[in-house]
């Protein structure tokens, strides 16, 4: 049995405070961009509570 012909075990995620030395100039560039999405969600989300927190404030305001 060829060791190439065994599936790989997935690799870890990155996470936020790893090294980078040892990610090639593509895999920094999708994590660039996998980062930019997520920061694109979590400023939806955002806008997202502070809508429902005013909708919330404005049931409250006499």
């Amino acid at each position: 049995m060829d060791l190439d012909d065994e599936p790989r075990p997935p690799r870890r995620a990155h996470a936020l405070g790893d090294s980078l030395d040892r990610m090639s100039v593509r895999d920094l560039e999708e994590l660039k961009a996998a980062c930019r999405a997520e920061i694109d969600r979590i400023d939806r989300e955002i806008v997202s509570k502070d809508r429902s927190r005013e909708a919330a404030a404005s049931v409250f305001k006499f």
